[in-house]
C-alpha cells in the first residue's frame, strides 16, 4: 500500500464524523477538536480528492453523493479497525499473565503461597515457567521475570524483591550437636544435595569458599526434592534462608553458617513497557509477600 496517496487519517476521521452526525460542530465534540479543525479537515479533503463531499441544505448539513460514498467506505473501514484492536485487546486481557522464574524459587517460596494470590485474584491465570535460561521477555511473550543475582540486567525494568542472608542447612540428626560447619566436618568429607539448576547455590558456595566444582554434591533435581534429602537428614545444602524459614523455625533444619547477601538476590524483571492492571495487581502482591516475614508461616508447609 502506497501511504501517499492516501489523505491524512486526521482529515478521514473529521469527514467520517461530520458525515455520520450531520455536522460539524458534533464531529469536533467527538474528536475533542475545534470546529474550526474539522472544517479545514473537510475542506482540505475536498481539495485533495477534487469533489464536493458536503453541503448545507438549509440549517442542516448533508453528504453529496461522491460524499455519501466516501462515508460509508471510511465507516466500513474505521469498525474493521475497531474491531480488530477489540479482538486483539480482549486476547490480551484474557490470557495468562506468564511468569518466568528460577525452579528454586518457584518451588520454595512461591508455590506455598500462591493459594492465597488464586484466593483473591481469582481471575488472574498464571503461566509459570520455572528455568535458569535467560529470556527475550517481548519476543517470548514473557509479563513477569524472577531472577536470582545483581540485578544488573541493562535494558529491563529490575526491582529488588527479596535480599535474603543465605545458611548452610542440615537436620539436626544430620548435625549431631554440631552448631557450625567448622563443627560438622571438612566440607569434602561432608555429603552436599543441591538441584543443579539451581545456580545460586555454586555463587553462595563460592563465597564462603567452597567450590563445588571440586567438592562432590548430588544433583536431586529439583530443590523440593534437596529440601526433602536435608530433611530425612542426609546431609548438607546452601539455601536462600527466605527458601527455608518454616523448616527452621519449627526445627526441620538447623543453620550452621549464615552469609550475606552481597548484593545477590531475587529481583523482578519486565521489559519497562507500561504494566497491564493484572500485571499490576500480581507485582503488588508479590512486594507483600516478601515485605511480610510472617507470610512464611501462613503459607501452606512445603514438604
Amino acid at each position: 500500500m502506497d501511504w501517499r496517496n492516501i489523505p491524512s487519517l486526521a482529515a478521514l476521521r473529521a469527514f467520517e464524523a461530520s458525515a455520520r452526525n450531520s455536522s460539524f460542530s458534533a464531529a469536533a465534540r467527538e474528536l475533542n477538536v475545534t470546529q474550526a479543525a474539522i472544517a479545514q479537515h473537510v475542506r482540505g479533503l475536498e481539495s485533495r480528492l477534487g469533489h464536493s463531499l458536503i453541503r448545507r441544505q438549509g440549517h442542516n448539513m448533508v453528504t453529496t453523493d461522491a460524499g455519501a460514498r466516501l462515508a460509508a467506505n471510511l465507516s466500513e473501514g474505521f469498525s474493521t479497525i475497531a474491531d480488530g484492536i477489540h479482538q486483539l485487546s480482549a486476547e490480551q486481557e484474557n490470557r495468562p499473565l506468564v511468569l518466568s522464574l528460577t525452579p528454586s524459587f518457584a518451588e520454595s517460596w512461591l508455590m506455598p503461597r500462591l493459594g492465597g494470590f488464586w484466593a483473591s485474584n481469582p481471575d488472574i491465570a498464571l503461566s509459570l515457567q520455572p528455568s535458569t535460561d535467560l529470556v527475550d521477555m517481548r519476543r517470548d511473550g514473557v509479563d513477569l521475570a524472577i531472577r536470582f543475582g545483581n540485578g544488573s540486567w541493562p535494558g529491563l525494568q529490575v526491582e529488588p524483591l527479596l535480599m535474603s542472608p543465605f545458611v548452610v542447612v542440615a537436620s539436626m540428626a544430620y548435625a549431631r550437636g554440631a552448631t557450625t560447619l567448622a563443627e560438622l566436618g571438612t566440607p569434602e568429607t561432608l555429603r552436599w544435595f543441591f538441584a543443579f539448576a539451581a545456580k545460586e547455590q555454586q555463587v553462595w558456595g563460592r563465597a564462603i569458599g567452597l567450590d563445588f566444582e571440586h567438592i562432590p554434591f548430588e544433583d536431586m533435581g529439583t530443590l523440593g526434592m534437596a529440601h526433602a534429602a536435608v530433611r530425612a537428614g542426609h546431609g548438607l545444602s546452601i539455601q536462600a534462608r527466605a527458601l527455608v524459614e518454616n523448616d527452621l523455625a519449627e526445627g526441620r533444619m538447623i543453620a550452621l553458617h549464615q552469609g550475606e547477601s552481597g548484593g545477590l538476590g531475587y529481583h523482578l524483571v519486565t521489559s519497562g513497557d507500561v504494566p497491564s492492571p493484572k500485571l499490576k495487581r500480581l507485582l503488588r502482591w508479590l512486594r507483600g509477600q516478601a515485605a511480610d516475614p510472617a507470610s512464611d508461616r501462613a503459607a501452606d508447609k512445603f514438604s
